[in-house]
């Protein structure tokens, strides 16, 4: 503790949850967002063939999580675009990475010590949704615990829990790639960081908003960016996960009940067909004689 008060960290992490996210934080979140989109099947195209199908999908997966809270709460769905001076930088951006001449706004964005920053602050931005969404599913619903978790999860992670319907403005419908069914790393981030800042928020985790902000902005950003310099997509939970669905659910260390039965399946068409090949033989010596 003595450390800790040297260090002053509740007075640095005060000051950083207190930090405004416009223009620096939320361009990093629009910047790398929209590189994501970039980077689905398609996406190229479509902002050839129809720049507002394009536009849209860009708005969406800046906004999208807005959008979504915002539905959920009872409000309006467009509430979010009020705000001219968002929508405008978040535009400027979708156009600088799809329509630059050469290329050359991707290519810088993409240069990896570049994009090891952005997405860096792009968790700052997170972590600021979630709690946000928290606090204001608290002051709606003051015992809605699974309210709270819920909104703070949709602000963290609503991009990719609209995915599919951002599919269909692309013409591409891909049901397999459902976030609820493969959860990605920062969805599932998100689910654990809004069950943390609930229980925060309800004193039930005896430690101050500021400080929870720091820290988990710090995980995120570090698991991040070592993430992408690896390009990995595997995820920090994976050991802790298998743990506790074998504990929890029954499931198996290491695989599914079906691979484990995986190498007896095989056998059962093979001796189906021997039986049918032993079968057509004894009907051809019955006709011979």
């Amino acid at each position: 503790m003595e450390v800790l008060s040297a260090l002053n960290l509740g007075d640095f992490a005060q000051v950083f949850s207190k930090m405004g996210m416009f223009p620096v934080f939320d361009v990093a979140y629009y910047i790398v967002s929209i590189i994501y989109l970039k980077y689905e099947p398609g996406s190229v195209e479509v902002s050839r063939r129809s720049p507002v199908a394009s536009w849209l999908c860009a708005m969406l997966y800046c906004f999208g999580s807005y959008i979504l809270a915002d539905i959920m709460l009872g409000s309006s769905p467009i509430d979010y675009f009020q705000y001219n001076s968002h929508i405008l930088l978040a535009s400027a951006v979708w156009y600088l990475i799809f329509y630059c001449p050469l290329n050359l706004f991707y290519k810088c964005v993409v240069f990896l010590p570049v994009k090891l920053v952005l997405v860096a602050l792009k968790e700052v931005v997170r972590t600021r949704k979630i709690a946000a969404g928290v606090h204001h599913a608290f002051h709606a619903y003051h015992h809605g615990f699974f309210i709270m978790v819920i909104v703070g999860y949709v602000k963290g992670s609503g991009v990719a829990l609209i995915s599919n319907f951002e599919q269909l403005l692309r013409g591409v419908w891909r049901p397999e790639t459902n976030e609820i069914l493969n959860m990605s790393f920062p969805t599932k981030a998100s689910l654990y960081g809004a069950i943390l800042f609930t229980l925060q928020e309800t004193h039930y985790l005896p430690v101050s908003k500021s400080t929870l902000i720091l820290v988990f902005t710090l995980f995120m950003a570090t698991s991040k960016i070592v993430m992408t310099a690896r390009h990995s997509h595997g995820s920090p939970f994976a050991l802790i996960e298998s743990w506790v669905c074998h504990l929890l659910f029954g499931s198996p260390l290491g695989g599914s009940e079906e691979d484990h039965h995986a190498p007896a399946a095989p056998s059962s068409p093979l001796k189906t067909k021997e039986e049918l090949s032993d079968g057509a033989r004894k009907r051809k010596a019955k006709k011979a004689e």
